[in-house]
């Protein structure tokens, strides 16, 4: 028989559960308007914001792998990643892909007992912001194509995110992260999927199935981005890479998820327009 004071506990444990939901819709607006007016904005701005975000993701890096504070060094391959994306516009691709070959040398050259972690970031971020930046392009198929992935893989962020905490259930990866569930992951999946392929059909006039087979794989990479920075997290044994957006812990929690969509987005787009038309060859079939 439950006792009198079992059900208040209970929503009392439920309350408490969702009174992080404020601060996690005040910091996704701020972040939704501020990659919406860059991406449109495009050229030098887009760049600017693209390299200085994945700056900051990188200093999580840097302080997580290197377990000490930051130092001149670390500071170096901050400012090389914020680089990297700034003079894409000026330079193209191979001025930033030089840029992180420098930061790289650098790291390898400063020894230590996290370099390969280090490098390891570098490439990675440096493949970020690479991906990110030729998929945007010049063209307002660029403006779509971010759009676009934007809306699968942060649906499938919030669908996870809710189904997981309102269902619950059996654990999806409980070595990684005990948080997440399976009815978290198909819901993600679900709803994601749903708004990529509304997206696809709205936008432009390519085969459905076409749009519903990426926004499938974008939903299901993005989940595995998590699961990554999850990983590698808990080999670090930290909880979040950092505390800089309120409700969600730092800018490599709240984007990992773009990290291998993006870069899947990159490769079918180049496959089938090449690197000089990423966003129409991702769009248009």
């Amino acid at each position: 028989m439950t006792s009198p004071g079992e059900p208040a506990a209970e929503n009392s444990s439920n309350r408490r559960k969702w009174t992080d939901l404020g601060p996690r819709f005040a910091s996704a607006a701020v972040l939704v308007a501020l990659t919406a007016t860059a991406l449109y904005i495009g050229s030098y701005v887009f760049s600017a914001v693209v390299g200085a975000v994945f700056a900051g993701a990188y200093r999580e890096w840097e302080t997580m792998v290197m377990r000490a504070p930051i130092t001149p060094v670390g500071m170096l391959l901050i400012g090389l990643v914020a680089l990297s994306g700034l003079v894409f516009p000026l330079i193209g691709a191979m001025g930033s892909i030089g840029i992180i070959a420098v930061a790289c040398l650098i790291a390898i050259a400063a020894r230590g007992e996290g370099m390969w972690w280090r490098v390891g970031g570098l490439v990675v971020f440096g493949a970020i912001i690479l991906s990110a930046l030729l998929m945007r392009g010049d063209t307002i198929a660029g403006v779509w194509a971010g759009v676009y992935l934007g809306t699968v893989v942060w649906m499938t962020d919030s669908a996870a995110f809710f189904t997981g905490r309102q269902i619950g259930g059996e654990k999806l990866a409980p070595d990684i992260s005990p948080s997440k569930t399976w009815s978290g992951a198909l819901g993600g999946l679900a709803l994601g999927t749903s708004a990529g392929l509304l997206f696809w059909i709205f936008i432009n006039d390519s085969p459905w199935w076409i749009g519903l087979v990426l926004s499938l794989v974008i939903s299901v990479l993005g989940q595995l981005g998590d699961l990554c920075e999850s990983a590698v997290k808990r080999h670090f044994r930290v909880k979040d890479s950092g505390d800089i957006i309120p409700g969600h812990g730092g800018l490599m929690d709240r984007l990992d998820s773009l990290t291998f969509g993006v870069m899947f987005v990159l490769l079918v787009g180049a496959a089938h327009g090449g690197f000089g038309a990423v966003a129409e060859g991702l769009l248009f079939w």
